[in-house]
């Protein structure tokens, strides 16, 4: 009877858990195929609970953070019963293997060796099939495994990221919900198919999260990589869409491949590749490999994972403004079903070669670990950074961090003794080593080696000129820090933090607050949203021992009389780790008094940005997370095609991002925007937005390359058919490295030495000002990194690239080169705050 019981009760609870795990379908659960309609964030994240809950011996979902917007971020951990009652062993051992876990680095290696694939998904949030891939992806391994995906899981670990880009995502998904009919129109003309600005592809903030790997300036990647560093995958792939007429990419990559990639490396994409061609050579489907997608900039999900062990990976399928389905060009409708089902296909093939391969993938991820232990086949072994400028040196320690690079100093001895050549970041050549009162060392002799040389090497090799992405960006130009580069190890002590509490002492008279990094600028916009008055010496000045340089600001008593400004002055000193000194008089020993006009009162501005459809929207996000997240300091956004309807009054600065400013054709708007100078406001032209202003009468001018002029003939328009992808590279310069000689004379570079480390990414420069003020130029022999076709190179000299220009009250500031590039480009975010806060 007993027996009986036992098998009754057994028998139900089989009935039971298939039941349940009939109804945790995709299909069931949702109501619809997957695939026929878009799932919206908060579905995707209910139905991964839902299975979690019933699954629990088999998966975790795990809350990693949370978006702007408040929309959470979610992996899943998926493994096979016996594998996630020892989840924690095997990430720990894994962090063992990759010498990540410090206090057991020399030990034994652990017997377990079981992989990690890390699938993330839907990025870009118009890039929507993946997530409804990841759907069935989860399905597949978990709701309704068979037996070769329980196997798989015996050998592999798989975490699911089913959505990176939540905000993205539903701004794109609840869009074409709002457009599309009951049912789809696959016209590509239609509605449905034109996506209005921004577009779903970005974060909040308009920043493209697939460009933000390696510089974590965005919440979402910040709590990703922390996340990340946890497990430390071995494999990593990042699923996109490209546009909706190509067929299906995948790995293995193409050129340039950055050298530090192994030869594994490169193997395993293409074992991953061949597994992939198989499935799709069984259904007919088209893809290509080894075009378009390179492994070099060192921020995205498939070379960020790379140089950190990975085998990283970017599957692109054909897609965006797709909808629901699209004709292509060939005649064919693509839909949401098809582009689902071929990221499912991919996610499953890449598990399998994972499971089929893991004992090798653990070895030869160990291997990537130790080489880049002993630095082997590392140019530069060693990279020093020295500055005077405590808050800059802390920005790139707090970048290494982020990353995981481990750091030091150099001991004494080795600094002093030191007579060998280095490599100087800043002079662009080798020379003898001088250390400044804050340095940093790292080592590229430890585990996350290969990144080191990735983002500090002075010069990246390249294998291809045609790149998907900028090609300089070696931290301490980006930075500002400079530094050496030893081809030497040199023993790295443990790090023992610099920082201090900046010194504060009451005064009487007033405060003088140091201006020379992006900390100060925070300062200043901390005391204008307190209602502190501040005022900004334009020539520098001494009082006793103390020298301050233009460009220092002063708080002063006698003008704050209704504000505790003593308590500002001390809180900001604090929060910004800036230096103030006190005064007990306006007498100075040297340079102007305080009453002297070349000390001006700083009005706290009113800015206001242009946006809308004629603005990048990555550029217009980058200047408003810089305002709203960088300074702290409120801006309006306001529509470019609104301007004859809105009241420039309201405003003392308008930013023009890059775009391509189409109302500007008109002569009333362009007129109006003009009288808004000439009663004293201030126009800041960035990027693209510059050439429209040279385009028109606004006192700048492109500078003619009459070289190239000269050098044209008859022939020049012959071309070779077969070299139509190549043909250009000669005039193109993704983003290279350039040093700009600066006037800091000019409130536009106060803060700044004589010079500044500039991105390039397009040819433009510029006559230069006759009326106005040529404050960053390019001179001869100025380049540094990166690739530039050599007509590019050829173009840019002698020419400026920052300048202001004067009209009847206010001001024209151009910033040919975007300072604030991806939020990364620390060493430019000062140059900004300077147009917004300094030039009057």
């Amino acid at each position: 009877m007993h027996k009986l019981f036992l098998l009754v009760t057994s028998m139900c609870l089989s009935v039971f858990l298939v039941a349940q795990q009939s109804s945790l379908s995709t299909t069931t659960y949702f109501g619809y195929k997957i695939g026929t309609k878009y799932t919206r964030h908060h579905q995707i994240v209910d139905y991964f609970k839902a299975v979690a809950a019933a699954n629990a011996s088999e998966m975790r979902l795990e809350q990693y953070g949370t978006t702007n917007e408040g929309r959470p971020l979610y992996v899943a951990i998926i493994a096979s019963k016996e594998n996630m009652e020892n989840i924690e062993t095997i990430q720990s051992n894994n962090l063992t293997y990759a010498g990540l876990n410090k206090a057991i680095r020399k030990a034994p290696l652990l017997p377990n060796k079981t992989p990690i694939v890390w699938l993330s998904y839907n990025v870009h949030g118009n890039e929507p099939s993946s997530s409804e891939a990841a759907l069935l992806t989860l399905e597949e391994l978990v709701v309704k495994p068979n037996a070769k995906t329980q196997e798989w899981l015996k050998n592999v670990v798989v975490i699911i990221d089913p959505c990176l880009n939540p905000d993205g995502r539903d701004r794109y998904v609840n869009w074409y919900n709002n457009a599309v009919g009951t049912k789809l129109n696959a016209d590509p003309q239609a509605r449905e198919h034109q996506e209005p600005w921004p577009q779903g592809r970005t974060n909040h903030y308009n920043f493209d999260l697939n460009r933000d790997w390696a510089w974590q300036t965005q919440v979402e990647t910040k709590a990703r990589l922390a996340l990340y560093k946890q497990w430390m995958p071995h494999v990593h792939v990042d699923f996109h869409e490209q546009g909706y007429n190509e067929p299906y990419y995948f790995a293995p990559a193409a050129e340039p491949i950055h050298e530090v990639v192994t030869k594994w490396q490169r193997d395993f994409q293409t074992a991953i590749g061949k597994n992939h061609a198989k499935y799709f050579d069984n259904n007919g489907w088209l893809y290509f490999t080894k075009e378009r997608f390179d492994i070099f900039y060192p921020s995205y999900g498939d070379s960020y994972p790379m140089y950190n062990g990975s085998i990283g990976m970017t599957y692109e399928q054909g897609g965006i403004r797709a909808g629901l389905g699209i004709k292509t060009n060939e005649g064919d409708t693509l839909t949401l079903v098809d582009r689902a089902v071929h990221h499912f296909t991919t996610s499953m093939s890449t598990i399998e070669v994972a499971s089929n391969n893991a004992t090798k993938l653990v070895d030869e991820f160990v291997k990537f670990f130790a080489d880049a232990n002993e630095a082997k086949n590392a140019v530069y072994k060693t990279y020093v950074l020295t500055t005077t400028n405590l808050n800059k040196i802390t920005a790139v320690k707090d970048l290494l961090d982020l990353c995981g690079i481990e750091y030091g100093t150099l001991k004494q001895e080795t600094v002093v003794n030191n007579k060998q050549l280095a490599f100087n970041f800043f002079l662009n050549k080798e020379e003898q080593m001088v250390m400044q009162p804050y340095t940093l060392a790292i080592s590229a002799a430890q585990p996350r080696g290969a990144l080191v040389n990735v983002l500090f090497e002075p010069k990246s090799k390249l294998t291809d000129s045609a790149t998907y992405d900028i090609t300089a960006w070696s931290l301490p130009y980006v930075y500002g820090v400079n530094g050496y580069a030893l081809k030497e190890k040199k023993e790295v002590q443990e790090f023992v933090n610099w920082q201090k509490e900046p010194k504060f002492a009451p005064a009487s008279y007033g405060y003088v607050i140091d201006y020379n990094c992006i900390n100060s600028a925070k300062f200043l916009a901390y005391l204008h949203t307190n209602e502190v008055k501040v005022r900004v010496a334009t020539k520098a000045f001494e009082v006793g021992k103390n020298k301050f340089a233009a460009g220092s600001l002063l708080v002063l008593k006698n003008q704050n009389t209704g504000v505790n400004f003593t308590m500002y002055v001390q809180q900001g000193s604090k929060l910004f780790n800036v230096n103030t000194t006190p005064l007990e008089s306006g007498f100075v020993d040297k340079g102007p008094d305080f009453g002297s006009p070349d000390v001006q009162l700083l009005k706290a501005p009113k800015i206001a940005m242009l946006s809308g459809d004629q603005v990048g929207a990555t550029d217009a996000g980058e200047v408003w997370h810089y305002f709203d997240h960088t300074l702290h300091y409120p801006i309006a956004q306001i529509m470019a095609e609104n301007i004859n309807r809105i009241n420039l009054k309201n405003y003392d600065v308008i930013i023009m991002p890059d775009g391509y400013y189409k109302s500007l054709g008109d002569k009333n708007t362009t007129e109006k925007l003009k009288d808004f100078v000439r009663s004293g406001g201030k126009l800041v032209a960035i990027g693209g937005a510059v050439n429209v202003l040279a385009n028109g009468d606004w006192g700048i001018k492109n500078k003619v390359d009459k070289e190239e002029e000269k050098d044209k003939n008859e022939y020049s328009a012959l071309k070779k058919y077969n070299n139509r992808d190549r043909e250009n590279l000669h005039e193109n310069i993704p983003g290279a490295i350039y040093k700009v000689d600066v006037d800091n004379t000019h409130p536009l570079a106060f803060g700044y030495d004589d010079y500044y480390f500039t991105l390039k990414q397009d040819p433009n420069i510029y006559e230069f000002l006759k009326e106005g003020w040529n404050i960053g130029v390019l001179k001869k022999d100025n380049y540094i990194a990166g690739f530039t076709g050599f007509k590019v190179k050829n173009k840019l000299k002698d020419g400026t690239l920052f300048g202001v220009t004067e009209m009847g009250n206010g001001a024209v500031i151009f910033l040919s080169d975007n300072p604030i590039f991806r939020q990364f480009w620390e060493n430019g975010k000062l140059l900004m705050a300077n147009a917004a806060f300094l030039v009057q």
